[in-house]
């Protein structure tokens, strides 16, 4: 994730200590940081959403993890000192005892976080969810009105969102937007940017497109287009700063964000550049995500480098504790990810700026390319951009 907030704006924001190195629980680098776990607990959905990376549909699959066994998890991930658990779907609330899991990670410590369709949210379920203490629920919305029916595949999906919003914003319940950015929806920025002022949302996460399930490349914006929605969340971010409206605003699955960003300041002549590239050099950009600060769990009990990379399996928490599978370097693909600089090829190995970058996100070049280690096909940086001279690059 890149917290456009704090590293374009300079607000402060919650989880900086674990972004980037600075306040309360910072570790002391970015790569000696446990994974925040997304945990898909059903693949059930109510939904049937064009670019859904689990192929997700109406109907019950067999295999998933049992109560018991979930709970087993759980005690495991508090142990090994996880700072974050994001439950995910599917629908995580088709999922009949999705709350009573929910509670027993919350009171066992863990920072609890939900990510929804929204739809299902309905007044005792807002409540309940504030009571036992969950951080954010991230409600999906991808575009407004019929732009988001069409998405998620069902008229009224909206307007199900939105109320899922109000009733959690009614009980005080902090709530996250989750947009993915593709050719659908990027006419609707301004309007969702309008929509988070108006609906009082706290946090904003857009989602770079990963062609994983029924996501694919051909949704995929063009670089002056993903250029030009950037440009949209730089600038109505820094708006909502200016205007003292305290939103939190995230980019995620991209990190040649980091390197768009500095540059826009660098563009500005902004007297943080500098100290912005050291936070995102602290972060690692892509280096310290996938296999590093974020894993994922699969309804089966697969472990995965990322929720998107599902093609690949780590070992499976029914024969073998999540801590111990996570821990084991001799998995070579682990120890890849871990290590991963040196292994870049192609313009993400050449690139200037491959310290704040990371070589970005490493599941698009194994899904186009068939090589982990290739580059990222959703880079939308120019080759001057990339190519810069280390003094020109870090000139104010």
């Amino acid at each position: 994730m890149v917290n456009i907030t704090k590293l374009y704006c300079g607000e402060e924001q919650p989880a900086d200590g674990l972004r980037y190195g600075h306040g309360h629980g910072a570790p002391k680098s970015a790569a000696e940081r446990r994974p925040i776990v997304v945990w898909n607990v059903t693949r059930t959905c109510n939904l049937r959403c064009v670019h859904c990376y689990s192929d997700s549909h109406a109907q019950k699959y067999p295999g998933e993890l049992t109560p018991e066994e979930a709970k087993r998890v759980i005690d495991d991930l508090v142990a090994f000192k996880v700072p974050a658990l994001l439950f995910s779907g599917g629908e995580p609330l088709t999922r009949p005892d999705l709350l009573e899991l929910m509670e027993y990670a919350a009171t066992s410590g863990l920072r609890v976080t939900l990510s929804t369709n929204g739809t299902l949210i309905d007044e005792p379920t807002a409540q309940w969810l504030h009571e036992i203490g969950l951080t954010y629920a991230g409600i999906s919305l991808d575009g407004i009105g019929e732009t988001n029916d069409l998405f998620r595949g069902k008229k009224g999906a909206f307007d199900g969102a939105v109320r899922g919003m109000r009733n959690c914003r009614a009980v005080g319940q902090k709530v996250g937007l989750r947009l993915t950015l593709t050719r659908r929806n990027c006419m609707d920025l301004h309007d969702i940017f309008n929509f988070i002022e108006a609906e009082d949302i706290q946090r904003a996460c857009f989602y770079h497109l990963v062609y994983s399930g029924r996501g694919n490349a051909a949704d995929e914006l063009t670089t002056a287009e993903i250029r030009r929605a950037m440009d949209i969340i730089l600038e109505r971010t820094r708006a909502f700063h200016e205007r003292g409206l305290k939103k939190e605003i995230l980019t995620v699955d991209n990190h040649a964000d980091n390197v768009y960003l500095y540059l826009k300041l660098c563009e500005r002549k902004s007297a943080r550049a500098e100290e912005v590239y050291q936070l995102m050099k602290w972060n690692g950009g892509g280096a310290n995500s996938s296999g590093v600060g974020i894993a994922n769990i699969d309804t089966q009990g697969n472990v995965h480098p990322d929720q998107f990379w599902q093609s690949a399996t780590l070992g499976n928490v029914k024969q073998r504790p999540f801590s111990e599978i996570w821990s084991d370097n001799s998995i070579p693909l682990l120890a890849g990810l871990r290590n991963r600089l040196p292994l870049l090829k192609g313009r993400c190995g050449q690139c200037r700026f491959k310290e704040i970058c990371g070589g970005s996100f490493r599941v698009r070049a194994a899904q186009v390319y068939g090589d982990p280690w290739a580059s990222d096909p959703a880079c939308y940086l120019t080759d001057n951009e990339i190519s810069l001279a280390e003094t020109d690059a870090l000139t104010m």
